[in-house]
Formats: structure tokens, sequence, C-alpha cells
């Protein structure tokens, strides 16, 4: 029997990891695992039960009372998947400038990622799925048939969240999110726990003139092109 196709996404913030990973899976028929819910639903729980990120050990206690879980998004939904805190939503508490600001910190935890990796892998144990995140081809999935690196243009990516956050009515100019989003790569790339950077053996894909669909193309493409499809 044929191992089942994963494919892993990585890339900056605001790439188009998301709505990409999402949309290629809906596409392919597989499961899409959204990888940064996991620590924004750890960031939210430190705010809610007002734990310090920089305190490792409460962090830990925290996470170890843990239970998150993916469902399938609402049909009006802005987001790609509904996340479940031990068994309530907070989908929606996940994507304001809070736990924007928290998720770096307690992601770059070794021991908070440590037990994401291993909640992440079991996700993927017998089945065919698109996973994105920021360390997916070199810590989950490393033996990913197709790993992506998906990169775009400083402005492009600050636009893109510009206007999430205004769907959202999250009140920021485009200057702000400019200004963060380069915090968030320099956080990224600079963390002493795999920091996020391309592996040689992934596929980069620049969005910066892409449509949706036209990432979608390509990297359907790419996966004919390795007899994947």
């Amino acid at each position: 029997m044929d191992a089942p196709l994963h494919i892993a996404i990585d890339g900056p913030v605001g790439a188009g990891k998301s709505d990409i990973s999402s949309s290629l899976a809906n596409n392919l028929g597989i499961t899409y695992v959204y990888t940064g819910a996991m620590y924004r639903a750890v960031a939210y729980a430190c705010i809610t039960n007002n734990v310090d990120p920089h305190d490792k050990k409460k962090v830990l206690a925290l996470l170890s009372g843990l239970a998150i879980r993916f469902e399938p998004p609402g049909i009006h939904s802005n987001h790609p998947v509904k996340v479940m805190l031990n068994a309530v939503d907070v989908t929606d508490e996940l994507f304001t400038p809070a736990a924007d600001s928290i998720t770096p910190i307690v992601s770059s935890i070794s021991e908070v990622r440590h037990e994401m990796v291993k909640l992440q892998q079991t996700q993927a144990e017998g089945k065919s799925v698109v996973m994105e995140g920021r360390d997916i081809g070199l810590r989950v999935l490393p033996d990913a048939q197709l790993k992506i690196y998906l990169i775009a243009s400083l402005e492009v990516r600050s636009k893109r969240r510009f206007k999430q956050f205004q769907k959202k009515g999250i009140q920021k100019t485009l200057e702000e999110v400019i200004e963060d989003t380069k915090q968030r790569d320099l956080q990224d790339t600079m963390r002493a726990v795999d920091p996020l950077k391309k592996l040689p053996d992934a596929w980069e894909l620049d969005t910066t003139h892409l449509s949706q669909d036209q990432v979608i193309a390509a990297i359907k493409q790419e996966l004919s092109n390795r007899g994947l499809l």
C-alpha cells in the first residue's frame, strides 16, 4: 500500500501558509493541520490564566492540563479551522493582538515545542495531510514527500495581515503591522530552538505576485512533476 501523502509547508508570517494549506488540503481531499493554532492556544491559555509566558515552569504546568482539538470551521467562519481548547471554542480569541504578541514567546520554549511536535506527528499518523507552520519540514514531518517554503515580500505579507486585522475589527495601522511583521520575522529566525529557515530539500515558492488559485495550481504541478498526483 502506498504511504500517505505528507506535504509540509513552512515560511514566514503572512506568506499565505494557512489559507494556501487549507485550500490545498480541500482541493486534494486530505487533512489540513494548522500547527500555529496550537501555539496560539497555549498563548491564549497563558492570558486567561494570568501565567507569565516567560515563566517556563508555569507555562509547562499549564500546558499539561490543556486539551487542544481541531474541528471543521463553521460556514461563516473567517478561520480555516475551529480550535477547541478543553472542549471550548476559542478560535476567535486566538487571533487577537495579545495572542499575537505572546505566541512567539511560548513557541520559543523548547519543551513546549517538543510536546507540540509529538501532538502534530500523532495527527499525521496513517493519513495524508497538509501541515503548515515554522518547522514542519525540519521537526514534524522530516520525511514529507514535498516540503514547501512559501515566501512573499515584507510589504505584501504586511498588507495581507492588515486586511486580516480589518476583517476581525482589530485596529492597527499598516505601518504598525509592517513593524510587527518585521519583529515576528526576527523572533522566528533568531530563536534558539528550531529557528525558521529554508531547508536544503525544500521547494521555494514566492507568492508575492500570485493569487491563491495560482499558488494551488503551482503546488499541484510540482506534485505532478514528482509523481505524487
